[in-house]
């Protein structure tokens, strides 16, 4: 469900196809915990079962109300509180603030299928979520800490308010991701967004342990292969007013200009650059069979990394009008 694969039916059709079958291995799953037993069931009305050593809660999200007391997140956090670590939530239809309120959370693993709603995974302080399809708007808003991945598209808002994390994005988002970020996120979008990237960024040098976020411009054809997207950044305010932190694009025939700009600067990617985000791009292969040497690949050759990606970043100038401002203040 998350590669592309060539298919004689439409992506599409094949995926509610594996969503059907899917869903119904887990539903049955056993609901009470057993000592072999590695997984466990539990839905609406259901009690929270006694976790055992090593073993994943799955939870049908289809009658939980999509917010409030009763939800679904809130589900999610009762069971963290009785010891659960590892959970598969599916059948999710629009339910909002999955793993939200978890507060540190380091070792939780949280794997999403169906379509989730807003905010998730916002707030995040240490948990790994997994979205196994698109995500919707306000994702990881003010997240600090932890791992989030989507085997999909993002709507709009993502990672607002930023403070920490790694996100690894496998298609495009809409606009305004990053806004206001600061500490040290770090963001791989293999796709595109809309406009307003990074807008108002605060995360400080990425080359001295600020927050940074890579733009691949990548997208996928009919057969799965991976083809360049028209622009790797098609719309204008990128880095708009930014003040710290940078971002590194895909982009080998020079697309992106000067007037896209609004308070940065594009400068040449540097060896050290490329030795700080290169373990990104790794993780970003192993996650979505995206191989990094494809990445470099210019019409049929491998490229020099500093050929391919291009750095932008504040210019001297806006960093000493924030400098000031905060001096005044």
């Amino acid at each position: 469900m998350d590669r592309r694969y060539p298919s004689k039916v439409r992506r599409s059709v094949a995926l509610s196809r594996y969503r059907e079958i899917l869903y119904e291995v887990l539903r049955r799953c056993p609901k009470t915990s057993g000592k072999n037993q590695k997984y466990v069931f539990a839905g609406w009305g259901d009690d929270i079962p006694e976790p055992l050593k090593a073993q994943t809660l799955v939870v049908d999200a289809k009658d939980f109300p999509q917010e409030g007391p009763e939800s679904l997140s809130r589900f999610v956090v009762r069971a963290v509180k009785e010891g659960w670590k590892d959970f598969i939530l599916f059948n999710l239809r629009g339910h909002r603030f999955v793993a939200c309120g978890l507060q540190k959370s380091h070792g939780i693993s949280i794997h999403v299928y169906g379509s989730s709603g807003d905010y998730l995974a916002s707030g995040l302080m240490g948990a790994e979520v997994y979205v196994h399809g698109n995500a919707q708007d306000q994702v990881a808003q003010i997240i600090k800490d932890g791992k989030l991945v989507v085997y999909g598209d993002v709507g709009q808002a993502l990672l607002y308010g930023a403070k920490g994390g790694e996100v690894y994005i496998m298609g495009s988002t809409a606009g305004r991701p990053l806004i206001n970020a600061v500490g040290c996120p770090r963001v791989v979008i293999n796709g595109t967004c809309l406009d307003y990237l990074a807008e108002s960024m605060m995360a400080g040098d990425p080359l001295k342990g600020g927050g940074f976020a890579i733009l691949n411009g990548i997208t996928f054809d009919e057969r799965g292969r991976i083809t360049e997207l028209p622009e790797p950044y098609p719309g204008g305010n990128l880095f708009s007013l930014a003040s710290g932190g940078a971002i590194y694009v895909r982009d080998p025939y020079f697309k992106v200009g000067e007037d896209q700009l609004n308070g940065g600067k594009i400068t040449t990617l540097t060896e050290e650059d490329w030795n700080l985000i290169e373990p990104y791009l790794r993780e970003n292969e192993r996650l979505f069979g995206i191989p990094v040497e494809r990445l470099l690949t210019v019409e049929g050759k491998i490229r020099k990394p500093w050929e391919v990606y291009r750095k932008v970043e504040v210019s001297p100038l806006r960093a000493l009008q924030s400098l000031n401002a905060l001096g005044e203040s």
